[in-house]
């Protein structure tokens, strides 16, 4: 049995998105009968939103730019005995040269075979893993920032967004994306040097303090984040092999090989940054500045050298964030730095302070949550119950996961 579906505006159905001037729309029914109560969602391009149909089994979702979308039908809201073909129950529908799409499922009788809560939790467990990596490479750098200079720095979104719109640039000069992707990588990193040689260190040198800095970052990431929208414009990018077919691995786990890729190398150059940390003379100085920078300087250590390598450090790994974040995501799009922002502060905070380490683990258990609520609460706000695991761990342990005493208060 086909879905069928009007060819217009559905004028009774019911709707969401009507503030949008284009939409997704069609008819459910089955033997000619409409399907009431059935839950349809589109997602895609940063915007995701669902609506039931009414009693004419219609519905109408407006979505708020071209571009491709997964229209998702809940089997679980079908009428016992009626099931969408297998695989069929979420497409990828695409508005392109006009503004609406019709959008059509093929139904039958059968019985629907649905997935365990053992093998759902595997997934988002791996999924979640998957997002903390990625996180955990931003909240890194801006930990080290934090810890090296005592900045919280708001405009750390805007960095994040401009590995991914670099590498963006490249692909469209034609480069090979083996190369675009790090040559995208080390401009971060240039990126981070030109921040902290035109802006901050200057500002350190003047001894501003840092509620005024912190306030100048708030500046900053707007002037660079309507600056992304100036040169690129609103609409959502996306980079070569984004969206790719996934391989079923185990139960219901698919990973695509960008998917592998982006684990992997998120471990390799989080346990780079471990090491350089830890084993290096560099490393330890940074470490040392950050227990104690007055100490630090009087024992001879270059602070601003050391700052300065930071920042370096910050916008490479922030840039890397920015590109696997826009194949996770997928997309890039001119804030999609400030959409983690939040996150990668939660992380920082969870886990300590200006503390590498600590905002390692802080960004696996916020993705982790992340993605493991959603078995639970709708994914519409799903990291609203991440920030709330996180104010009720820090109700308890104020200074973080691995963070000290001494810096609170």
């Amino acid at each position: 049995m086909i879905l069928q579906s009007t060819s217009a505006a559905p004028a009774q159905a019911d709707e969401v998105g009507t503030e949008y001037d284009f939409y997704f729309a069609g008819n459910v029914k089955y033997e000619s009968k409409p399907l009431e109560d059935v839950t349809i969602s589109v997602e895609g391009n940063g915007y995701n939103a669902e609506v039931e149909t009414d009693a004419e089994g219609k519905w109408k979702i407006g979505v708020p730019e071209k571009g491709t979308y997964t229209v998702t039908l809940d089997e679980e809201t079908l009428p016992k005995g009626v099931i969408v073909a297998e695989g069929s129950a979420s497409v990828e529908s695409e508005i392109a040269l006009t503004n609406s799409k019709i959008v059509n499922y093929f139904l039958g009788e059968g019985v629907r075979v649905t997935t365990s809560f053992f093998d759902q939790l595997v997934e988002r467990t791996v999924n979640g893993l998957n997002f903390g990596l990625l996180l955990a490479l931003a909240a890194v750098g801006a930990s080290l920032v934090f810890g090296t200079t005592g900045l919280s720095n708001f405009a750390h979104g805007e960095m994040v967004t401009f590995g991914a719109v670099m590498a963006l640039l490249f692909v469209n000069l034609e480069v090979p994306l083996w190369a675009a992707l790090p040559v995208a990588v080390v401009m971060s990193g240039v990126f981070g040097y030109v921040l902290d040689t035109g802006l901050w260190r200057p500002l350190r040198r003047r001894g501003i303090g840092i509620v005024q800095v912190m306030i100048v970052s708030i500046g900053l990431s707007l002037l660079i984040r309507y600056l992304f929208l100036y040169f690129i414009g609103g609409g959502t990018y996306q980079l070569p092999g984004a969206g790719e077919a996934g391989i079923k691995l185990f139960g219901s786990v698919t990973l695509s090989i960008t998917d592998m890729i982006s684990m992997a190398t998120s471990a390799v150059v989080l346990l780079g940054v471990a090491w350089w940390l830890v084993k290096t003379r560099t490393g330890k100085a940074t470490r040392a500045i950050s227990d104690n920078p007055s100490l630090a300087a009087a024992s001879g250590i270059d602070v601003d050298r050391v700052v300065r390598i930071v920042w370096i450090l910050a916008g490479a790994l922030a840039g890397l964030a920015g590109i696997l974040w826009a194949y996770f995501r997928p997309g890039i799009k001119w804030d999609m730095g400030t959409q983690i922002l939040l996150l990668v502060f939660g992380a920082i905070v969870l886990g300590g302070l200006g503390t590498a380490f600590g905002a390692l683990l802080g960004s696996i258990i916020v993705g982790l949550l992340v993605e493991l609520s959603t078995l639970w609460i709708p994914s519409d706000i799903k990291y609203v119950g991440a920030l709330v695991v996180l104010i009720a761990v820090l109700l308890v342990k104020p200074q973080g996961l691995l963070g000290r005493k001494e810096r609170i208060g």
